[in-house]
């Protein structure tokens, strides 16, 4: 019995050794193969390391009738490009209440969401069933003009907002991001970030390729346009002076102050002693520059944001930059055919002399910094043949001088 017993547990002992590896390694090969094709998955999600997303992400950063619907439209127009036109202003109407710096983040995040081609952002602003037409200045937007959003016109048409508008408008809302994953690049204008560092975040995000324009305009012929259009701004400029939804027309250019402040903040972060991450990821752009010079200017922007400059769109920015006179006050926010130079240089007749004294008071820093010149006097205001748009200094808006060391 004991010979016998010594055998059955040799015997279960080699039956237990046996066993448990041969379920081991199929365990660990299903695991393994598991774990493969998760990790693949995941892979086909997210970029590699050192891999750019297969999108181009720009942002136009700039501030209120500084040209940036005008800019807008340079890459709106292109065939390659999705468009916005200032997506956070439903955060801003949402909550009004807050100020822009508590808004910050809640449009920082709106803003990667539309990058990413996720509109379900819209959803905490936009409960209700929507349309196309529910999306602020959508109609500004060719590509929401253009299949696949709405089957009126092709990519490569110029469309105007108006045709846009009766044709497109009832187009479910699932087509914004339905086209804007066929797209190549994807660029917003916004006019509610006051802080470059707000955006680090989406900056260092591995799922963007984000590239900023910071737009500016001399503070004086910003002020000559905002008048055109104060009850428009009134809402935003109670939000940007934290007045607890209260609307606020500024008539002592507090706003323009802030306007200008945050100017100089992102323009110093981005060139004095920037981060390692910001390289060839910013590109300052003077609006008088850009309507001076508008087909090398552009070509600048097209290259920044690797895109082709077409001959369509070369016409179509020739047509859009030479028309006659400044513009009227009901075009305010519409891109027309104007003289653009004119549109530029409109605040030296119109505004009076203490007006431009007071701005040049509130935003010194600015227009120096931004290569503006100081008028002493109406004499020099007036007199159109001294250019105060000063030539840019070497490296001034450029990376050429970055040291990674700093």
């Amino acid at each position: 019995m004991r010979i016998f017993f010594s055998y059955c547990s040799s015997s279960v002992r080699m039956a237990r050794i046996r066993i448990p590896s041969t379920v081991v390694i199929l365990f660990v090969t299903v695991q393994t193969g598991f774990l493969l094709f998760m990790f693949a998955r995941y892979s086909s999600f997210m970029p590699q390391a050192g891999e750019k997303p297969s999108q181009v992400h720009i942002l136009i950063l700039s501030s209120w009738r500084s040209g940036s619907s005008f800019v807008g439209q340079l890459f709106s127009q292109h065939p390659s490009v999705f468009y916005l036109m200032e997506p956070a202003w439903h955060v801003w109407v949402t909550m009004s209440q807050n100020s822009a710096k508590v808004l910050h983040m809640a449009v920082r995040d709106l803003v990667r969401s539309v990058f990413l081609c996720d509109m379900s952002v819209f959803d905490a602003y936009m409960p209700w069933k929507r349309n196309l037409s529910d999306l602020f200045q959508w109609a500004a937007s060719r590509a929401l003009c253009s299949a696949p959003a709405c089957d009126s016109f092709q990519r490569t048409d110029i469309t105007s907002e108006m045709a846009c508008k009766t044709l497109c408008g009832r187009y479910p809302f699932s087509k914004v991001e339905e086209a804007c994953k066929t797209y190549s690049h994807v660029v917003i204008k916004e006019v509610r970030f006051f802080d470059l560092k707000v955006l680090y975040p989406l900056l260092t995000d591995p799922s963007l390729n984000l590239k900023i324009i910071h737009l500016v305009r001399d503070p004086r012929a910003v002020v000559k346009s905002r008048e055109q259009s104060v009850k428009a701004l009134a809402r935003d400029n109670g939000i940007v002076l934290s007045t607890n939804g209260t609307k606020v027309e500024d008539s002592k250019y507090k706003v323009m102050q802030e306007v200008c402040r945050s100017h100089v903040q992102i323009y110093e972060t981005a060139t004095l002693k920037p981060p390692n991450f910001l390289k060839n990821r910013y590109l300052m752009i003077r609006f008088e520059d850009l309507v001076r010079d508008p087909l090398s200017e552009i070509s600048e922007m097209y290259k920044f944001a690797d895109l082709n400059l077409t001959p369509r769109l070369k016409s179509w920015i020739y047509n859009i930059t030479h028309g006659q006179g400044p513009g009227k006050k009901k075009e305010a926010f519409k891109i027309t055919s104007r003289d653009a130079v004119s549109v530029s240089q409109a605040w030296r007749n119109v505004l009076p002399f203490q007006k431009v004294k007071k701005v040049q008071e509130v935003c010194k820093g600015a227009i120096n910094m931004l290569g503006y010149q100081l008028v002493d006097s109406e004499k020099e205001q007036r007199d159109l043949t001294l250019d105060l748009v000063l030539p840019r200094r070497q490296n001034q808006f450029s990376w050429l001088s970055f040291n990674p060391k700093h």
